[in-house]
């Protein structure tokens, strides 16, 4: 008998196979983007040396305060604009997408669409 994997395998998997050609630096570091039942999270993170340069999240109460629920598209294109504001201020224009092995629709597409319109490039 086959045994299909879980969906949650099968995300970590292709996340490790994305990760394997995706990695950011200093100047153009890895926007990273995790989607729980929940919530969402942007990172920028700074893979040569491993630190996180920023991040946004629906946890945030300046975010959440403004959000009816925190787990929907509108959540997503907050959390976008935050990371993208916050990426800008420390003067990092450009970026690597990393979606995180989530399928690019919904709530990941409408984080990156938001994240460009206020001023990220990748």
């Amino acid at each position: 008998m086959i045994t299909k994997p879980s969906r949650a395998a099968a995300r970590i998997k292709r996340h490790y196979r994305i990760r394997n050609k995706v990695s950011g630096t200093a100047q153009c570091p890895r926007l990273a983007v995790f989607r729980s039942n929940k919530h969402m999270y942007a990172q920028l993170i700074d893979d040569t040396v491993g630190n996180t340069i920023a991040a946004a999240s629906t946890v945030e109460s300046d975010i959440a305060s403004k959000l009816e629920a925190t787990s929907n598209i509108d959540a997503a294109k907050a959390v976008g604009e935050a990371i993208a504001k916050k990426d800008i201020e420390k003067g990092i224009n450009e970026v690597v997408f990393d979606r995180g092995g989530y399928v690019y629709h919904g709530k990941v597409k409408a984080l990156a669409d938001a994240a460009r319109e206020a001023g990220l490039q990748f």
